[in-house]
C-alpha cells in the first residue's frame, strides 16, 4: 500500500494544502476568523476548516476506499472518530497544530496526516510551512527532514532530560499529579506548544521526551511514528506502547530512546 509515488504524492498534497488555505491567512487573519471550541486553548480558524476539507478531498483520492478521521470533522460529528476502529485504511489529519501559535502570527504550527490500518500506524507527513520543514516516516523505512535522514540518538550520559508536557487545561487532578512528579532532579519539564513539533523535536535530538495527558490521534499518530522511526519508542503509563485506537493509560510518554522513556513512564507511574 505504501509505495514511494504515495509517499511523494501526499507530501505534495499536504503542500498545496497550507498553501491554498494556511498560509495565505498566516499573520492574516480577521477576528471573526477565528472561533473558541471548547475554551480560550481550543481555537478554531477558518485555515483549519479549510485545510482539512482540502486534504480530505485529496487524501481519499489519492487511495480510493479510504476514510479520513480529522480534527474538525470530529468535533461537528464526534461519530466520525470510530472510523479509526474500522477496517478500512483511515487518514488522520490535523490541518493546524499549534493552532493557538498560528492566531497568534508565531511559525510553530505544523499539518499532520497519518495513515494507519486496523490500528497499525504505516506513514505519517509532519509539515511546518512557515519554518519550512517536512518530516516523513514510513514504517520499517526509517524518517527524513527535508529529505535527510533524522535520528534521535540519546541523551549525553548525566544531562538533564528535557520534557515537553500537557497543559494543565488538558489534564484531570490525577494526572496533574503524575506530570507534577517529572518535576525532579535531572528532568526539565515544561509546557508543550505544538504537539507534532515537539515530537519532530524527540526525532531530531533535540527534546529527550514528550509527555501527554490526552489520547486524540491526531495530535499524536504522526509524531509517534516518526519518534519510533528515529530510533525513539513510547510508553504509556503501565507500560504498554500507545494505541490509536484508545483506552491507553495516561498519561504516555515518547521519547528519544528506550532508557529515557522508561525513566519518565516510571516517574509518571509512582503512587
Amino acid at each position: 500500500m505504501i509505495d514511494n509515488s504515495l509517499v511523494t504524492a501526499v507530501e505534495e498534497a499536504v503542500r498545496r494544502a497550507a498553501a491554498a488555505e494556511i498560509m495565505p491567512r498566516y499573520q492574516q487573519l480577521a477576528a471573526h476568523e477565528v472561533l473558541e471550541k471548547a475554551g480560550p486553548y481550543d481555537l478554531v480558524t477558518v485555515a483549519d476548516r479549510g485545510a482539512e476539507e482540502h486534504l480530505a478531498a485529496a487524501l481519499t483520492r489519492l487511495l480510493p476506499g479510504s476514510v479520513v478521521v480529522g480534527e474538525e470533522a470530529v468535533h461537528a460529528d464526534p461519530t466520525a472518530y470510530e472510523a479509526i476502529r474500522g477496517t478500512a485504511p483511515v487518514w488522520i489529519v490535523d490541518p493546524v497544530d499549534g493552532t493557538r501559535q498560528f492566531v497568534r502570527g508565531e511559525p510553530e504550527f505544523c499539518t499532520l496526516v497519518a495513515l494507519a490500518v486496523e490500528g497499525e500506524l504505516l506513514a505519517s507527513w509532519t509539515y511546518a510551512p512557515a519554518l519550512d520543514e517536512m518530516a516523513v516516516a514510513v514504517r520499517g523505512r526509517g524518517a527524513l527532514l527535508n529529505g535527510k535522514p533524522l535520528r534521535s540518538g540519546s541523551p549525553a550520559p548525566g544531562s538533564p532530560l528535557r520534557v515537553a508536557i500537557s497543559h494543565p487545561d488538558y489534564t484531570t487532578p490525577e494526572q496533574k499529579q503524575a506530570l507534577l512528579r517529572l518535576s525532579v532532579d535531572g528532568v526539565e519539564p515544561r509546557p508543550c506548544g505544538s504537539a507534532g513539533l515537539e515530537y519532530l523535536a524527540v526525532a531530531r535530538g533535540e527534546l529527550e521526551s514528550v509527555a501527554f495527558s490526552w489520547e486524540l490521534a491526531w495530535d499524536h499518530a504522526a509524531g509517534l511514528l516518526l519518534v519510533e522511526e528515529a530510533g525513539g519508542t513510547d510508553r504509556t503509563r503501565t507500560g504498554e506502547r500507545y494505541r490509536i485506537t484508545g483506552d491507553n493509560a495516561l498519561p504516555f510518554t515518547a521519547a528519544r530512546d528506550t532508557a529515557t522513556a522508561e525513566r519518565i513512564r516510571g516517574l509518571l507511574a509512582q503512587d
